[in-house]
């Protein structure tokens, strides 16, 4: 059989070839897009942003996630899927606006130079390689917790709006899982709509424009915001979306990700791209086998998915619009329900081994609690207090428990070593 011939059976002809992966791309987007583009706004509200300013936000980052993602892929041929940091979102919900958005912009312009560094300087990623999995992921469970609280909340304080929206996801998630959190959001519109409780809210139009913000700086924002972003966003994003790649038989090229993320996020944070990365989620969707039989033919799912992404980004205005005047427990509620399994999945991971676990469960409940010192919020005490223990615990273990001394002997008697 010549080389045309059996290229044309692999791809099952040229249209069918491209049209696969073109659909994995699609839906690449739109699960990504509407899992947790409320998500996004609300963390960007959170820290203090305006409605113009959260649209910005979500406009730049898919704007800048598009063309990443297209220009990766043209260029090295891999399905390189590029996200903004859904645990990095959750993280500034749970942080809350405590400095002001434009020290939470600084923040941002912060973490994606660490993020720009790291790429540059390999000892810095291998600090944060070092720091033990299960304190990384109970950081994670720690930030994603109150959210995920926020349903069953609001199943109590608005059971007329929420339950409808709850049923939805746990019916979709049983039967049709990847659309569950698209599925929730689409009752939750029609649920606002049946009680005319949509409309543009103040400051916000249906054509998304980017609103510009001089980026300022504090010790507390920075501890609070900017490291824990960047550490959560290696841990949970990058480093699983490049295991991602390379489990389905890719060599990505790591610094180029790692330098073109970090540099664009650091030159959007004042529009509010507060963090571009390697997608973890999504990523299988565009790097599978589902996507192409064909592992080179791949890259067409995740050039498809930045384009869509970019036209996702001029509906910024008309997303944020819909919910604008939506009770923030309930837009809080769906973004908790699409992190219910990124929870599971943190948990699981945090306290299955038996080693380190006491830490790994301190790390989870100071960064939970939604504590403050010193102007700093509780994700960095958490990862701080998780690494103490971890190192007092495993120091303790290492020394050996002291023997008990050796009863008397009878005089007139001798015992020969054992050995």
């Amino acid at each position: 059989m010549g080389e045309l011939e059996r290229r044309h059976v692999v791809d099952g002809g040229s249209s069918e070839g491209v049209t696969q992966p073109l659909l994995a791309g699609l839906v690449t987007a739109v699960v990504g897009f509407s899992s947790t583009f409320v998500l996004v706004l609300t963390a960007l509200r959170a820290v203090g942003a305006d409605p113009g300013q959260s649209v910005s936000g979500l406009l730049l980052l898919c704007v800048v996630m598009g063309g990443l993602a297209i220009g990766l892929g043209l260029r090295y041929r891999q399905p390189i899927s590029i996200a903004w940091s859904t645990p990095g979102a959750a993280l500034l919900v749970s942080a809350g606006d405590q400095h002001g958005y434009g020290y939470a912009v600084g923040a941002f312009l912060v973490a994606g130079l660490l993020v720009t560094l790291t790429g540059l300087w390999s000892r810095l990623g291998a600090l944060i390689a070092a720091i033990p999995v299960p304190l990384a992921t109970a950081l994670l469970a720690g930030v994603l917790l109150p959210l995920c609280l926020a349903p069953v909340n609001a199943a109590v304080r608005l059971p007329g709006l929420a339950l409808p929206v709850i049923a939805a996801w746990a019916l979709l998630t049983r039967f049709a899982r990847r659309w569950a959190t698209p599925g929730a959001l689409a009752v939750t519109v029609l649920v606002l709509l049946l009680r005319h409780s949509t409309g543009s809210g103040p400051g916000v139009g249906l054509l998304p424009v980017l609103t510009f913000t001089a980026p300022a700086f504090s010790a507390g924002a920075l501890a609070g915001i900017a490291l824990p972003l960047y550490v959560i966003t290696m841990a949970a994003q990058n480093v699983p979306g490049l295991a991602v790649l390379t489990h389905f038989g890719y060599r990505p090229p790591t610094r180029p990700i790692l330098l073109s993320t970090g540099l664009t996020t650091a030159a959007g944070s004042v529009a509010g791209a507060f963090m571009v990365n390697l997608a973890a989620i999504t990523a299988a969707l565009a790097a599978g086998p589902d996507a192409h039989p064909d592992r080179s033919r791949r890259w067409i799912a995740s050039v498809t998915a930045g384009a869509l992404y970019i036209l996702l980004g001029l509906t910024a205005g008309l997303s944020a619009a819909l919910l604008t005047t939506a009770p923030p427990l309930l837009v809080e509620a769906v973004a908790g329900l699409a992190l219910l399994g990124t929870l599971g999945s943190a948990l699981a991971s945090a306290l299955t081994g038996e080693q380190g676990r006491e830490a790994a469960v301190i790390t989870f409940v100071v960064t939970a609690s939604g504590m403050t010192a010193f102007g700093i919020g509780a994700p960095f005490w958490g990862l701080l207090a998780g690494l103490v223990a971890h190192h007092l615990f495993r120091r303790t273990a290492a020394v050996p428990a002291a023997e008990p001394a050796p009863e008397p002997e009878p005089r007139g008697t001798s015992r020969s070593p054992t050995y």
